[in-house]
């Protein structure tokens, strides 16, 4: 009976997961076409385009920064390309600002869900064994330098570590801090690329995507070398 009605919760959670990613799909290829059509016609005019959005605001804004949040909660679609585009769209400065406010929305959503629901809403996006591959975020003495670290350094999984942050007593104040200047200086990067292809300085994005990669590189090479020295622990009965 007890294995019954955990297969039927188990279901009940695979279903609701599917259901927010395709929601998540709809909206993002919706966004896409709202902004990547335009953003083609008037390819040879970036300026126009930027006009083009500018004088939809704030829903053109609003629906942009939705895309981004969905993408940190459904935590397996990639960031990069909106902070991209956010260069491209809305400038360097406005742009960062915006990618960066969506994705602490989106981070302080998943921080909230955990603390309420724990491992039942943890677990429709992400699976238990990665949850506790990063364990030590809940151990470590230096927990919150660790998690700044880690959002500043490109190439660490900054989405999971939202989702297993939920499970730590950190203080939300701090969590918010954590998420939005150390997500802040990989997205002003990305928004000066996308800047870049917009004024069609192909050098300049060249350079930026090229230091972006080896942030990145370096950043997963540091990652998974801590990772080997800090394993997670799965003895913690509290997630």
């Amino acid at each position: 009976m007890a294995q019954n009605i955990r297969q039927e919760v188990s279901i009940k959670r695979k279903i609701l997961a599917t259901a927010l990613l395709i929601i998540a799909i709809v909206m993002i290829s919706f966004i896409a076409y709202k902004f990547c059509r335009p953003m083609l016609i008037m390819a040879k005019d970036p300026e126009a385009f930027r006009t083009y959005i500018w004088n939809r605001s704030p829903w053109s804004i609003i629906a942009f920064m939705a895309a981004i949040f969905l993408q940190v909660v459904v935590a397996i679609i990639p960031g990069g390309p909106f902070e991209i585009a956010a260069g491209y769209v809305f400038g360097v400065y406005a742009g960062a600002v915006i990618a960066d406010l969506a994705m602490t929305m989106g981070s302080l959503f998943v921080f909230l869900m955990v603390r309420k629901f724990g491992m039942r809403f943890a677990e429709l996006f992400v699976s238990r064994e990665k949850i506790e591959s990063v364990r030590f975020l809940k151990h470590s003495e230096k927990r919150d330098l660790i998690a700044f670290l880690f959002f500043l350094i490109p190439g660490t999984p900054k989405d999971l570590f939202t989702y297993v942050v939920g499970f730590t007593d950190m203080k939300l104040p701090v969590w918010i801090a954590i998420t939005f200047v150390g997500r802040f200086p990989a997205i002003f990067l990305s928004a000066v690329g996308g800047n870049a292809v917009g004024n069609r300085n192909y050098m300049l994005f060249f350079t930026a995507i090229a230091i972006t990669v080896v942030l990145f590189i370096f950043g997963t090479v540091f990652y998974s070398r801590w990772k080997s020295k800090h394993p997670g622990t799965k003895e913690d009965k509290n997630v």
